[in-house]
């Protein structure tokens, strides 16, 4: 009986290894994608560093019971996004990194790096103002890059609603920065 059980346990620890060596590789693929998910909603790096912790380490354990690894980023951006909205609306009171004007040494800085930052913070502030399932697609698409197709997998609607959501989006980043075209 106990030569069974140690065969036994001996073939749970390779099917382990093997999920935590594929977990790693996947892992690996998606290193920073919760971050960035995280902070597109809570614009708070320790915040956004916190709920990507804690969505990696839930990955971590329920990792055996996806049933489609091939959709792991996706599963990980859904994961981490609703973690990070779960954490928005229980922490009403969120902190704003860009809220505060940016400081900078007159020796330092030229007029033109300052008006570049204060435009920077404008927009981040009309991004933070989006609802979250705009904000999403507007940081996928526009700050990180990926192609309409790739932020329709990775958050699991059709690619129609995150062109529609985009577009809507625009326009009202559109609406909300007007001003700014006006200032230069």
């Amino acid at each position: 009986m106990n030569e069974y059980a140690d065969h036994l346990s001996a073939g749970l620890l390779a099917v382990d290894d093997d999920l935590v060596r594929e977990f790693e590789a996947r892992l690996v693929e998606s290193t920073g994608l919760a971050f960035r998910v995280a902070y597109s909603v809570l614009r708070h790096r320790e915040n956004a560093e916190d709920v990507a912790q804690e969505a990696l380490a839930r990955a971590y354990r329920r990792f055996r019971h996806l049933r489609n690894r091939e959709r792991f980023r996706a599963w990980l951006v859904r994961v981490t996004w609703r973690l990070a909205l779960d954490r928005q609306r229980a922490d009403r009171r969120r902190v704003i990194r860009e809220s505060e004007p940016p400081t900078a040494k007159a020796a330092d800085s030229t007029t033109e790096t300052l008006a570049a930052r204060e435009r920077a913070v404008h927009v981040w502030r009309a991004i933070d103002a989006l609802p979250p399932k705009l904000r999403i697609v507007v940081v996928l698409a526009n700050i990180d890059g990926h192609d309409i197709g790739a932020v329709a997998r990775l958050l699991a609607i059709p690619e129609g609603t995150v062109k529609s959501r985009l577009f809507a989006a625009r326009a009202r980043l559109k609406e909300q920065l007007r001003w700014l075209k006006s200032d230069r």
